[in-house]
């Protein structure tokens, strides 16, 4: 009686699982489904337009976003083409500018060339000067705030876009002198012209500006007996004298000497906002979070550009549609800057090292390829990052350390060539470069003692092709070794010059390139780049897995390949897709996945038990998973062994979560008002045994019959005219095959198959 009852209990829940679990699994799927079309339908339609225009940003990016200043370096002498140079650029920030605020652009007067730190002996012609002063007080650039930076002594013409600037700042070597140095004659014309262009600015005042255009006049600053002080130059300075005027006087300048203002004059004057020194003080005092260099061969060619997202590991794979993507852009003759946000563990140090290649030494029409690490170039992805220029970083980027693939010294070594290559072209130390993909490379800062150059290298590269190799080493003074195994921040990078500088986001970036935002992704295909994005998320990857093993465990309670069977291989088919798109599983992977399901379905439908199917099946499964989580299959370095981990506890956590959510969901789903109805109550004992007593079976024991249904275990058998119901002693019995009843208890009738 007690063997009927255990009996009775486990069909029981088998048809409640099969009744309960099955709708409870299939609402729960095609209600993930909905979510995901729904996500896939609004990333779909908006993904373009976010990415054409920067002004849809996140709604919490808006209020933070990050100010900062542009810089503009002004050649010693201007000339026609410097002129147009500096106002492309200016034109180009100013048709970028896309809210209401103003561009800031610092123009930087640096010193000298010649070592007496003197002004430039070059001469600047006054219409070339003209023509830009006129233009930055003109109404095109009114969206542009021009910031002159005196760094060094500025003579001749090259004082006029000054007096046109709306702010100036000086640093403490900082000169402005003779205007018209080069002039042979004075010019009313050249007068006019200053004093129209300061006027529209009111910077400088008049009398200064006097000054600076006729160095036959005396300047002074003058304290007059009200109290007040004012500039007075020539003859109003020799009437104010005269009349017993000025109770104090600091002279400027003589009728003998030309005009010479130095840094604290400028300040003092009030004419400079500030002294500065450093473009961190500079961009404190102007109010920007920084201050990043702007090329002008980016603005002067209308850059049109496209945005290439690396993210997730390289491998041969994705390197090919990376490339052939990129190629594509190229075809039309309009695209000639590619903008490459990088996020990757890299993988495969031959695909990066072909694309550095490629970054490094960009083919017309293409002129720029700017990089961007957003969140991580580790391993051999910093290579790709490298060969970019610029190469700009988020603030909490890290380039460089352990990544997907472990690379060795031979591994480097092959690629020399290459690296040298890459070097040259972007001017970033080579022996940098490769202490980044070697974790055991020792490069030092050495500091030639005669010069104070600096310059980054092994002691091996130090002594290269040299003829007197002691002598080489006696030039330099090595300092501390450069940590590179584990990796750089973005401000090691920026001061070892392997990264410009640093940057928020890809929409900065790529202003600083010359582009009035962020430009369109590479490809069209909207629907993988979402995918890889899924792909990233660990939480998905999770719960397709448990969703696809719960109901591959319910098809396994109740077999039949019904709707379970059906939910579990979507389930696993798109955890294969979105790893396979990511660039983490191949077909290897799969291989390994796909028999690990079949050896236990053996396990559970052919040959119940728990055997070498069942226990090799496991295996195979959790090492397709770990597989297709990661890029190696031995970890060999620190990165490898944390995603090794990962992978590990994402398979262990599938299955413990399987196990606690039937356990869960069984305990449960009775008391659940809207599920209640579809589990069936569990059998009474006592009506059992009254139901047992209504009928005797004994006169069938040792009786052979056949077999009506197939019975797994329960089914039915003909005893001659009469068919009952039976059950098998466990194995599994095909319909049409003998039996024999061996054991009988009550209206429960045990068989055994019959050896024909």
């Amino acid at each position: 009686m007690k063997d009927a009852t255990k009996w009775g209990e486990t069909i029981s829940a088998c048809v409640a699982l099969r009744r309960g679990i099955v709708p409870f699994l299939l609402t729960g799927v095609l209600a993930l489904a909905s979510v995901v079309v729904a996500a896939s339908t609004v990333t779909l339609t908006s993904t373009v337009a976010l990415a054409a225009d920067p002004k849809d940003d996140a709604p919490e990016s808006k209020p933070n976003r990050v100010k900062v200043g542009y810089v503009i370096d002004m050649p010693a002498t201007l000339t026609a083409d410097g002129t147009a140079s500096i106002l492309a650029q200016l034109n180009r920030l100013a048709e970028s500018s896309t809210d209401q605020s103003r561009v800031t652009v610092v123009i930087r007067y640096a010193a000298g060339d010649d070592k007496d730190g003197q002004a430039s002996s070059g001469e600047t012609g006054f219409e070339d000067a003209l023509r830009l002063a006129r233009a930055m007080t003109g109404p095109d650039l009114r969206r542009v705030r021009v910031v002159s930076w005196i760094q060094g002594p500025v003579e001749g013409h090259l004082v006029l876009p000054i007096l046109a600037s709306d702010l100036l700042i000086v640093s403490n070597s900082g000169v402005i002198a003779d205007a018209t140095k080069n002039e042979t004659s004075s010019d009313e014309t050249i007068e006019v012209s200053y004093r129209s262009i300061a006027a529209r600015r009111g910077l400088f005042p008049p009398e200064v500006v006097s000054a600076l255009v006729d160095p036959g006049i005396a300047l002074a600053r003058v304290t007059k007996v009200d109290g007040s002080e004012v500039f007075a130059a020539g003859e109003a300075l020799t009437e104010l004298r005269a009349g017993g005027e000025i109770t104090s006087e600091t002279i400027w300048a003589t009728a003998e000497s030309p005009l010479r203002i130095d840094a604290n004059q400028l300040r003092t004057s009030r004419i400079a906002a500030g002294i500065v020194n450093r473009d961190d003080q500079a961009a404190e005092l102007l109010d920007l979070a920084a201050i990043n260099p702007l090329d002008a061969k980016q603005t002067l060619g209308d850059p049109v550009g496209v945005l290439l997202e690396m993210v997730g590991s390289i491998n041969s794979g994705r390197s090919r549609r990376w490339q052939s993507n990129l190629t594509a852009t190229l075809e039309s003759g309009e695209i000639n800057t590619w903008v490459v946000a990088i996020d990757s563990p890299g993988g495969s140090l031959s695909q990066s090292a072909t694309l550095a290649a490629w970054f490094a030494q960009p083919d017309p029409p293409l002129q720029t390829v700017a990089g961007y690490v957003q969140g991580e170039a580790r391993g051999d992805a910093s290579l790709i990052a490298i060969a970019c220029r610029p190469m700009y970083m988020n603030p909490n980027a890290k380039l460089g350390g352990p990544g997907a693939e472990a690379i060795d010294a031979g591994m480097v070594i092959r690629h020399d060539e290459l690296i040298e290559q890459i070097a040259r072209a972007t001017k970033r130390p080579a022996a940098l470069i490769r202490g980044l993909l070697d974790p055991n490379l020792e490069v030092y800062r050495y500091t030639n003692r005669k010069t104070g150059r600096i310059r980054y290298a092994t002691e091996s590269d130090l002594i290269e092709g040299a003829a007197d190799v002691d002598a080489e080493r006696d030039r330099w003074q090595r300092g501390e070794r450069i940590e590179l195994a584990a990796g750089l921040t973005s401000s090691q990078a920026i001061a070892l010059g392997l990264a410009d500088g640093e940057s928020a986001s890809v929409d900065d970036v790529s202003r600083r390139v010359g582009l009035s935002g962020t430009p369109p992704p590479v490809t069209d295909r909207k629907m993988v780049r979402f995918v890889e994005k899924l792909g990233r998320s660990h939480a998905l990857a999770f719960l397709l897995l448990f969703i696809g093993f719960a109901a591959l465990s319910t098809e396994a309670n109740a077999p039949g390949l019904g709707i379970p069977g059906f939910i579990a291989v979507i389930c696993f088919a798109m955890y294969f897709w979105i790893k396979f798109l990511a660039g983490t599983a191949e077909w290897l992977e799969l291989l390994a996945f796909s028999l690990g399901l079949i050896c236990i379905a053996i396990e559970v439908f052919v040959v119940p038990g728990f055997g070498v199917f069942g226990i090799g099946g496991i295996g195979l499964t959790v090492l397709g998973i770990v597989l297709m989580s990661q890029t190696f299959i031995v970890p060999r370095n620190v990165y490898q062994l944390q995603v090794l981990t990962q992978s590990i506890w994402t398979a262990l956590f599938a299955g413990f979560g399987l196990i606690g959510g039937f356990i869960a969901f069984r305990m449960l789903m009775p008391h659940v008002p809207l599920l209640g109805g579809l589990t069936m109550e569990p059998p009474d004992t006592a009506a059992v045994n009254e139901a047992e007593k209504l009928a005797d079976y004994t006169h069938l024991q040792g009786q052979v019959g056949t077999a009506t249904t197939p019975l797994r275990p329960a089914g039915k058998a003909r005893f001659g005219d009469q068919i009952v119901q039976v059950v098998s002693d466990g194995t599994p019995i095909a319909s049409g095959d003998p039996v024999r009843v061996f054991e009988i208890h009550g209206t429960r009738i045990v068989v055994e198959a019959v050896e024909n």
